[in-house]
């Protein structure tokens, strides 16, 4: 062994690169991961522009469409719940190859469909792919990436998604507007506008598959696989510094057991799961009942109802989503430098106050014919406030959840826990999705009373129970402890 003052080392042709270019290597690596976010928000969203479309050409009930629109979340629950498992057994980039294919299917499927109950089980099929990529590429890139990168690298994901949502809602926009009658005429090349809307999802589908091919599997996955060659070569790509050697050993330490993981080592003394799986569990259901989704599968409808347009309610939801990105930028620059839960209190606060404003305007608004109209007051308001809500959630909750959820377990767990949180996610998704039209159509007053509700009990679980993983290394994770312990 040396000393700092003994003779250097001789050169290694296989030592690993600066620093610089092994932060470029992360950053290519957790962007092609977070492809699958991309997808994941270009088709739970290209749904926004088809849903008058679709109630028209199936004569559906406002329950039915509801059910319609919000099928694929069903799917992305399983999706979610078996990734993990398969993620453990058959590695990170498999299955982003095998989701990337339910995509393609569930595109061309959806763009066939002739009748409600065939749509609504090709939309089940892009829930499975939607629900596996939502918890593979955030497990991946934050098993790829530095510590002190991580919180951003993590942030991609988000970051994709929201392209995704809007890339979608363009394209949902330009469609409508070229075809000869909007969604529900047909488009210039023949057949339906909606139609042409899902269709389009067959080219990012095939993109995250050929570029899934081209990216290494994740380090700590070989190291459990005993591919530990394999294991130190990616993690000289992406560690430039270091010892890759004694990483290698830390994540050996904290995989701990030789053998796959079962649901059953989630289970603790805190109603039957760890804390911690609680803790990711709650972080997914409340990022879901503040209501983001109704934005953005429902926003041109609502709209609409509201007194727009459609060309004006589309282009409304063009510019939610324009916010939506721009807001995500904002949380990557902050969330390794504030911190995780200063941008979940502050955005817990900010969702309370714009979506308090919401309830007031639309409760406050005369109903015409079943619906309310905003007034030359009301109407600005609630377009500001919208935009306040999405912007809030952009640069908090919606990055930030997936970041802690991809790095706030142990290396054993991590992707079985990660897959129950995200199942709860997309059930309680689904639940907001199905009962925002029965429930807005009694009252938007009531429906987004209650999205408020749930931004203030946010707030307070976060000020409770959330810890904080900041600048942690992967293999600490197990001595996290909640603000509100005694430890």
């Amino acid at each position: 062994m040396t000393t700092s003052g003994s003779q250097p080392r001789p050169p290694d042709d296989r030592a690993p690169e600066g620093p610089s270019h092994a932060t470029a290597t992360a950053v290519l690596l957790a962007g092609a991961a977070a492809l699958g976010g991309f997808l994941f928000g270009y088709d739970s969203s290209v749904i926004n522009g088809t849903v008058d479309a679709i109630q028209d050409e199936f004569e559906l009930s406002g329950f039915a469409v509801g059910f319609v629109v919000s099928a694929a979340l069903l799917g992305c629950a399983v999706g979610a719940w078996f990734a993990g498992p398969l993620g453990d057994r058959m590695g990170r980039v498999r299955v982003m190859l095998v989701a990337s294919a339910l995509f393609v299917i569930s595109a061309v499927g959806s763009a066939l469909a002739f009748s409600a109950v065939d749509l609504t089980a090709w939309r089940l099929v892009g829930g499975l792919a939607i629900g596996a990529a939502s918890v593979i590429a955030p497990a991946y890139i934050a098993e790829i990436a530095p510590a002190e990168l991580r919180g951003r690298l993590g942030s991609l994901q988000q970051m994709a998604i929201v392209l995704g949502i809007f890339a979608a809602l363009v394209v949902d926009y330009v469609i409508a507007r070229v075809s000869d009658g909007g969604a529900t005429g047909t488009f210039p090349l023949g057949g339906d506008a909606w139609r042409w809307m899902f269709a389009s999802a067959v080219v990012p589908a095939v993109m995250y598959g050929l570029i899934a091919t081209t990216i290494p599997e994740s380090p700590r996955y070989l190291v459990k696989k005993h591919q530990t060659a394999r294991a130190r070569e990616v993690l000289r790509r992406v560690m430039g510094h270091g010892d890759v050697d004694a990483k290698i050993s830390e994540i050996a330490r904290s995989i701990a057991e030789d053998r796959p993981v079962r649901l059953t080592d989630l289970r603790g003394h805190r109603l039957g799961l760890l804390p911690i799986v609680w803790v990711g569990i709650l972080l997914s259901v409340f990022q879901q009942f503040v209501g983001i989704n109704v934005i953005f599968y429902y926003s041109s409808s609502l709209w609409q109802a509201v007194g727009f347009s459609e060309d004006d309610a589309m282009l409304t939801s063009v510019i939610n989503s324009l916010v939506n990105v721009a807001f995500t930028l904002v949380a990557i620059a902050l969330v390794d430098r504030v911190g995780r839960r200063p941008l979940l209190l502050g955005g817990a606060a900010g969702m309370a106050v714009s979506l308090g404003t919401l309830t007031v305007c639309f409760a406050t608004a005369p109903v015409v014919d079943g619906d309310p109209r905003l007034g030359v007051v009301a109407g600005p308001v609630a377009l500001v406030a919208a935009n306040a809500f999405v912007a809030s959630f952009a640069a908090t909750w919606g990055p930030v959840v997936w970041v802690m959820l991809g790095e706030m377990f142990n290396n054993f767990i991590r992707a079985s826990a990660l897959a129950v949180a995200a199942a709860a996610q997309w059930i309680a998704n689904w639940v907001i999705t199905t009962t925002f039209p029965g429930i807005s159509g009694f009252s938007l007053g009531l429906a987004y009373g209650l999205y408020t509700l749930f931004s203030v009990l946010a707030l307070l679980f976060v000020l409770r129970a959330v810890p904080e993983t900041k600048g942690r290394e992967l293999e600490d994770m197990d001595r996290l402890a909640s603000p509100g312990s005694r430890a």
